[in-house]
């Protein structure tokens, strides 16, 4: 007695031995890419331009700041003419940098924050990192540590400044303008306390 396959099974056999065909000349899945290191994505950024003529004529009494949010810069500048040109980074949503027209309330050279920053054991090392000083509860043996915000420029009472951080090419702070180091350096060494500082739409 012969015996019969039906139709639908052979069906299915041969869509599965055609598959199983492909697969075996199918390339491997490319690898996911590594994450950048934030170093990378500093490096890409436009490095910071001085007029060095003009640099050699300004004293922290005669400049001014301008932030632009749009464009991500920063200007140092002498009446309307551009000193310093600097990429930035401002506050992410939620976290947006205030504007408008303020001057330069404070400087401090190594200033640290008061709500962001880590919680470190005794012997220094990180237990947990970015946290809020407001939010997080520091875990038992640990203290918080604020974020370091070297060349720091206030520019308002609520903690809001200027000063080297990480540049990732867009909006990315509490609300501080961060600026490479080499830019909060010349922008720090040439202002004063109470220099006119505007951040907006420019």
């Amino acid at each position: 007695m012969q015996t019969t396959f039906p139709r639908w099974f052979c069906a299915v056999l041969v869509c599965a031995l055609a598959y199983s065909a492909s697969s075996a000349t199918r390339p491997a899945p490319a690898a996911p890419q590594p994450l950048r290191k934030a170093s990378d994505l500093i490096r890409r950024q436009e490095p910071v331009k001085i007029n060095q003529s003009l640099l050699k004529q300004i004293t922290p009494d005669t400049v001014h700041v301008v932030v632009s949010l749009p464009k991500q810069r920063a200007y140092l500048m002498i009446g309307e003419q551009v000193v310093i040109y600097s990429p930035i980074s401002s506050g992410k949503r939620g976290h947006s940098s205030p504007s408008g027209h303020f001057s330069v309330l404070e400087k401090d050279p190594n200033h640290r924050s008061s709500i962001y920053g880590d919680f470190v054991d005794g012997s220094g090392r990180i237990v947990r990192a970015g946290v809020s000083a407001r939010i997080d509860v520091a875990p038992s043996g640990t203290h918080y540590v604020g974020a370091a915000m070297k060349w720091f420029m206030r520019l308002t009472g609520e903690g809001v400044g200027m000063h080297v951080g990480i540049l990732p090419g867009y909006p990315a702070s509490h609300g501080c303008i961060r600026m490479p180091a080499d830019g909060a350096k010349l922008f720090y060494d040439h202002v004063k306390v109470g220099t006119p500082a505007d951040v907006g739409d420019y």
